[in-house]
């Protein structure tokens, strides 16, 4: 296969575009499919001051280095989630990558905040993945806010979002189903949301990492088996192979013709949300999941959980 723009040998075959790149081709389109995405969805601008969730993992990884090489006044979090094996990895790929490009970093640790997973998962009669997530959730947002960022950046690539849309719609969850998408406002104590990658597949954004030398920490979570989104990108992967260019064209749709319909729905029923009367988050109970996380490490009640810390 030839490359699409320059004639030289592809090395990266794409057929949800019908086309192919060399290596410096590639990481051309690459750039163009992040620049367009920003701006089709008007995502930030470079006045913007923009916190990117750095979890260790390529897709964010290659978010921050690419938004450095546009010009972006980015910063990286990290989520120390004290997983023993796991944390001190991530933390260093972390680390390593942000001294190698000379990018700001800030690193959360929750052990220190009396919040490690491990005494997190043997504390609760639950998954420990949901109160995992809605730990970073709650940090990631938390800083935005403290530090005076105007926007926080995740990346979460295409197949993450097709995943993440599938599993909503098998529950019709209008709440979850009224605001996903690339962007969220600010709103309510929540910091505004962005995922530049949104037009990325996971194969994308892996090639871009091996073609820029990303070092980057790929050992899955020791507590995350049999999460059902994996086998949800499963059942992606092998509709895209047959019908190439599936994935996209059904997120834009969706984005187009459906996200607005359950926004009305969620305007009229949504639940409205306050701040905790302990820290301030937002959240439909009187206190927020977190909070209610650290009362069940000092072995007291446990509430049910709120879905607004999901967003």
């Amino acid at each position: 296969m030839k490359c699409k723009r320059c004639k030289e040998t592809a090395v990266v075959s794409l057929p949800s575009h019908h086309t192919g790149f060399c290596a410096d081709c590639f990481l051309l389109f690459f750039t163009r499919q992040v620049e367009r995405g920003i701006k089709e969805r008007k995502l930030f601008t470079h006045d913007d001051r923009i916190l990117v969730a750095l979890s260790g993992g390529k897709d964010s990884l290659s978010l921050m280095l690419e938004l450095s090489r546009l010009g972006y006044d980015v910063t990286g979090l990290h989520i120390d989630l004290a997983i023993p094996g796991s944390s001190p990895a991530a933390r260093g790929v972390v680390e390593r990558f942000c001294e190698k490009h000379g990018l700001n970093l800030i690193v959360k640790e929750m052990g220190a905040e009396g919040l490690a997973i491990p005494d997190v998962k043997a504390r609760l009669n639950r998954p420990v993945c949901s109160a995992c997530g809605k730990i970073k959730r709650y940090f990631f947002n938390k800083t935005a806010l403290d530090e005076k960022f105007t926007v926080l950046a995740t990346g979460h690539n295409l197949d993450d979002e097709i995943a993440r849309l599938f599993s909503n719609t098998l529950r019709w969850d209008v709440a979850y189903l009224s605001d996903q998408g690339p962007d969220l406002a600010a709103d309510g104590g929540f910091a505004r949301k962005v995922k530049p990658l949104w037009r990325l597949s996971e194969f994308e954004t892996a090639n871009y990492a091996f073609l820029m030398g990303i070092e980057h920490h790929y050992a899955p979570c020791p507590y995350s088996g049999g999460a059902s989104f994996t086998f949800y990108k499963k059942l992606w992967t092998d509709l895209e192979e047959e019908m190439p260019g599936r994935k996209l064209d059904f997120y834009q749709g969706f984005l187009e013709r459906g996200r607005p319909v359950f926004a009305r729905a969620d305007n009229e029923d949504g639940v409205d949300l306050s701040g905790c009367t302990r820290c301030g988050y937002p959240t439909s109970n009187e206190v927020c999941g977190v909070c209610r996380i650290r009362d069940a490490l000092r072995d007291k009640p446990v509430g049910a959980d709120g879905a607004e810390e999901a967003k």
